[in-house]
């Protein structure tokens, strides 16, 4: 899958803000599951579910620095 139209580095940090926002939704939607799950017979898959949220997490704060970098560069 290409990106959409010119991908100077100019044009790239715009479209890998939107990206980190979706990642932040998602990231969000999936621990609200995680937690709903905590306290039930189906604790595994909340403690499943939270090592991904961990993982988005960190990537999250990856792109949101990516991102920044090229504000300012």
């Amino acid at each position: 899958m290409g990106l959409p139209g010119p991908t100077g580095r100019g044009t790239v940090g715009p479209q890998l803000s939107s990206v980190a926002t979706a990642l932040a939704e998602l990231t969000t939607r999936l621990s609200q599951i995680a937690e709903a799950l905590a306290s039930t017979s189906s604790d595994d898959l909340a403690n499943e579910l939270f090592e991904v949220e961990r993982s988005l997490l960190a990537a999250t704060r990856r792109l949101d620095k990516l991102v920044d970098d090229l504000s300012t560069s």
